[in-house]
């Protein structure tokens, strides 16, 4: 297999988030015809390993090869058929906490970088998030050290709650926001980082959760 020429490299080595590696490989491989090769190269650190691994065959992809060289991991994945996915994940999330906020989120996107459908609810003090210029921060004790904590996590690939929906959004993901906290929170519609989203309340999302596989509250 190492004999096989890839297309196309990318290079991902420092960082270990595999929904920040997945992101961009995905959008490679989304320009790529079947049956190329893209040759990713990431640090040797063994959840992102069982990640690719898993997220290629979510997608229809062959993993064709994966070898660690020294401190890093070289994957060749060959582009294969689109898998048809009718699974579908309705997500409640309500805290505006840093910690709070990236895993659902994360999980969010690792679904739609499945080619889940995805619909989140924004409800509660978590609309902040929406509003430009919001820096989420730690809670407790630690909330003076919450932007030496985003910056390390930046660092490694868990980019900004801001940031991942912005992604989630790319990707097709629907999210709402829920009209009473944005009042209450004082979150103004005309200040969101994102355009066209509905504001409704718990019947409009019941309907859509009623609809999904998975169910999600946070």
């Amino acid at each position: 297999m190492e004999t096989v020429t890839a297309t196309t490299t990318l290079d991902s080595r420092g960082k270990t988030i595999s929904t920040f590696v997945m992101f961009d490989a995905a959008a490679e491989l989304g320009a790529m015809a079947e049956g190329e090769v893209l040759e990713l190269l990431t640090e040797d650190y063994e959840p992102l390993r069982h990640d690719v691994s898993a997220w290629c065959q979510a997608m229809g992809h062959e993993l064709l090869s994966s070898k660690k060289l020294g401190t890093d991991r070289r994957f060749l994945i060959e582009k294969g058929t689109p898998v048809e996915r009718t699974t579908k994940l309705a997500m409640v999330i309500s805290p505006d906490g840093l910690e709070e906020l990236l895993s659902p989120l994360g999980f969010a996107l690792a679904a739609a970088l499945e080619d889940i459908e995805v619909s989140l609810y924004v409800q509660g003090p978590a609309v902040r998030v929406l509003a430009r210029g919001f820096r989420p921060k730690l809670k407790g004790w630690a909330r003076p050290f919450s932007r030496f904590a985003a910056a390390q996590m930046s660092e490694s690939g868990h980019i900004s709650p801001q940031e991942k929906l912005r992604q989630l959004h790319s990707l097709g993901a629907h999210i709402y926001m829920c009209g009473p906290s944005m009042e209450h929170f004082k979150v103004d519609p005309e200040d969101l980082i994102l355009d066209d989203l509905p504001m409704v309340e718990y019947l409009t999302f019941m309907a859509v959760m009623e609809q999904a596989d998975i169910q999600l509250f946070v």
